[in-house]
């Protein structure tokens, strides 16, 4: 084929096919799944979050180690341009109080119609159950499809296969094995809940919510909320500590971060009367009955002086749930093996971009961030390669 091949059909894919297609180039995107953005529409079922209007500089911090490289993709294609991206696709958006931007419609498949119909108009064509299986001795690409074997020797390719977590919308992480090893940092989740083996009095609070908290790890402090569930803790205030977690930091909980510990103190040293210890604590630091749970989970036998461990209540748990359950993973394709361009230095005319690069994100809008500003850099890259300028 002539052209340009690009495979995987998430949103990072997507928007590299329509910078090709956009620059005038014909372009092929290969699925391995029966249909296309799996893992973007399953994002929708909880409101699409596109994007955050937030400063710059908190963006590009949003993507810790992986900010210097990232960059200048994030600044040709960030929050600002992605809003507009959707809105010329039809689809208004509001921003929410914490800066997170969704569409009015808080879900996926319109704004994917909108988009599939643009790149259909562009000529665009994309191919459903088609599995890479990497490039045969003379370079072309090798692919599993309904129809047998296929081979296809593109002019240039983009890899975005996605990272390796929800394994059933798509991102298996299977294509790692199709490049070195050296290439690639290990997969690890992030986005991920914590395992926690319960006693049997916290089964009454599985599902309940924990808010107006703090959590630290290492020098990592998130003030998001989390909750209890029947295999540990699960929440966007623990996916903000990933990395930290999963270097080994201690985890602790804040039950009361906007009062200092002497200020504990002093509400906690009102005459209690015949109340219980439970009411007590309900009523001068309006401590809920989850919050008291993980106190007398964590905390007994509990010391005379409870304002130290309400400050920094240390939580026990046994690590990252599976990999396959977390919402996104760390990991993946290397910087280092690539230009600046997103082009594979070992392969020329190879690109990448989206969550299969090692780079990881919190939840927020950073990770769609990401995937849209790594697609439309290496589509832009891709379309020049094929095209260099006069």
């Amino acid at each position: 084929m002539t052209g340009a091949l690009v495979i995987g059909a998430g949103p990072a894919g997507l928007m590299a096919a329509q910078e090709l297609a956009l620059a005038g180039h014909s372009v092929t995107v290969a699925e391995a799944k029966p249909s296309v953005a799996r893992k973007f529409l399953m994002a929708g079922k909880s409101g699409l979050n596109l994007t955050n209007d937030a400063p710059m500089d908190k963006v590009r911090a949003a993507f810790g180690a992986a900010a210097p490289a990232l960059r200048p993709m994030l600044d040709a294609f960030g929050p600002d341009q992605i809003r507009h991206w959707a809105e010329d696709l039809g689809q208004p958006l509001f921003t929410g109080s914490t800066g997170r931007v969704f569409p009015v419609a808080m879900k996926a498949s319109p704004l994917l119609r909108a988009w599939l119909s643009r790149l259909d108009r562009l000529g665009v064509r994309i191919v459903t159950r088609w599995r890479w299986q990497g490039w045969d001795a003379a370079g072309a690409v090798l692919f599993d499809t309904p129809d047998g074997r296929q081979s296809l020797s593109p002019q240039v390719t983009i890899l975005a296969c996605g990272g390796a977590s929800w394994a059933r919308l798509g991102s298996d992480g299977a294509w790692a094995a199709h490049l070195p090893a050296p290439l690639l940092a290990p997969f690890a989740p992030a986005n991920m809940g914590l395992c926690v083996d319960w006693s049997d009095p916290m089964a009454r609070h599985f599902g309940s919510p924990l808010k107006g908290i703090a959590l630290h790890a290492g020098d990592r402090i998130s003030r998001g909320e989390i909750v209890i569930s029947a295999t540990g803790l699960e929440g966007g205030g623990l996916y903000a500590l990933s990395a930290a977690l999963r270097a080994g930091a201690a985890l602790t909980l804040d039950l009361a971060p906007d009062l200092s510990a002497e200020q504990l103190r002093q509400r906690l040293s009102r005459p209690r009367g015949k109340a219980s210890l439970s009411n007590h604590l309900r009523k001068t630091l309006k401590l809920d009955p989850a919050k008291q749970a993980l106190l007398m989970e964590f905390g007994r036998p509990l010391p005379a002086d409870l304002a130290p461990l309400l400050k920094a209540l240390p939580i026990r748990h046994s690590g990252p749930r599976p990999i396959d359950e977390a919402i996104s993973t760390a990991g993946g394709l290397r910087f280092e093996a690539l230009d600046a361009n997103l082009m594979l230095l070992s392969r020329p005319g190879t690109f990448a971009a989206g969550e299969m690069l090692d780079w990881e994100a919190p939840t927020g809008g950073y990770l769609l961030t990401g995937c849209l500003a790594t697609g439309h850099w290496a589509g832009r890259a891709a379309a020049v390669w094929l095209r260099p300028p006069a």
